[in-house]
């Protein structure tokens, strides 16, 4: 980021920049290419297949093919234009050290147990892999946050406070996976 930009902020509800980083969209590429090159041309021939054996009204494989294939050409259909409507952004490292969209962010919480999240947009968001998204409570309390900050998230069990530890642009073990 160059000196004088501004970091990038979540997107507010109804806007219609939705950020993604590269290897995001590389993931829902990936998907919609195996659905497009591998499953779909499966079906299509076993639809096919069945097809070729005649009455189609009682004939189990043809319709259950036909089910499969509609719901493959949807979640074709969705990608295409989740695809559509996404805004590559590759992060890059603010100067001020600060927690902005595809940043690590290592904090630790009350009891001192550390844990990693990346801030990443909503449709990229996966818990389990501490991929946070910006829009949700935890990804907002932390944008912004440097080292030694302390972050805050009301939660229905009660307020969660989070001292960050470390901002990253890497990932904080490589090869592994946060927790």
């Amino acid at each position: 980021m160059k000196k004088g930009e501004t970091p990038i902020k979540p997107t507010q509800p109804g806007s219609p920049l939705r950020y993604i980083t590269p290897q995001g969209y590389r993931k829902i590429a990936a998907e919609h290419e195996r659905i497009w090159t591998v499953l779909r041309p499966g079906i299509v021939a076993e639809v096919e297949a069945a097809a070729a054996l005649g009455d189609r009204s009682e004939n189990a494989e043809y319709i259950y093919g036909k089910r499969k294939l509609r719901e493959l050409d949807r979640r074709l259909r969705f990608l295409s234009e989740l695809m559509d409507g996404l805004t590559v952004l590759d992060p890059k490292p603010h100067p001020t050290g600060k927690a902005y969209f595809g940043a690590w962010v290592v904090v630790e919480d009350d009891e001192g147990e550390e844990r990693a999240y990346r801030l990443v947009g909503p449709d990229e968001a996966d818990a389990s892999a501490g991929y946070i998204s910006v829009d949700a409570p935890l990804g907002r309390a932390l944008l912004g946050k440097a080292e030694g900050d302390r972050a805050r998230v009301q939660r229905p069990a009660g307020k969660l406070v989070l001292t960050v530890v470390e901002v990253r642009w890497t990932p904080p073990h490589p090869g592994s996976t946060p927790r």
